[in-house]
């Protein structure tokens, strides 16, 4: 069993940051349970885009509004507390929080906290041993 708190994670190499937003990664690939999760607040005003071509994400909101898009279609969806938008086919997409968001992510396969986004949003595969 692991029990692990933000607060455990504020200010280490598992607590990542950026100009738009801070992602703190609570589970890893070294937990070895074939899945990451990552707190995530998104910084009111900001956009970012994305593109995991080599991660499937799922993130819920937990807090603040703000909107999607899907890049491919157009398409422009709103997010509020509740809201879970689902990345299942690599889907190229941008983040614009209206006010502060914080989100919970999931990442399958696990990232192992090292990766960076390139210039297209894209992390690479990386891969660690389990342990």
């Amino acid at each position: 069993m692991l029990i692990r708190t933000i607060d455990e994670i504020t200010d280490t190499d598992a607590d990542i940051q950026s100009e738009n937003w801070r992602s703190k990664r609570i589970v890893l690939a070294r937990e070895g349970v074939g899945f990451s999760v990552h707190e995530t607040t998104l910084y009111a005003g900001t956009e970012s885009e994305f593109c995991y071509q080599n991660h499937i994400e799922a993130v819920f909101i937990v807090e603040g509004e703000g909107e999607i898009e899907d890049l491919a279609t157009g398409e422009v969806h709103q997010l509020s507390p509740g809201s879970l938008y689902l990345l299942n086919d690599h889907d190229r997409h941008r983040v614009r929080p209206r006010t502060q968001m914080r989100t919970v992510c999931v990442f399958n396969p696990p990232v192992t906290g090292r990766e960076v986004h390139d210039e297209n949003g894209v992390y690479p595969l990386v891969t660690e041993p389990v342990g």
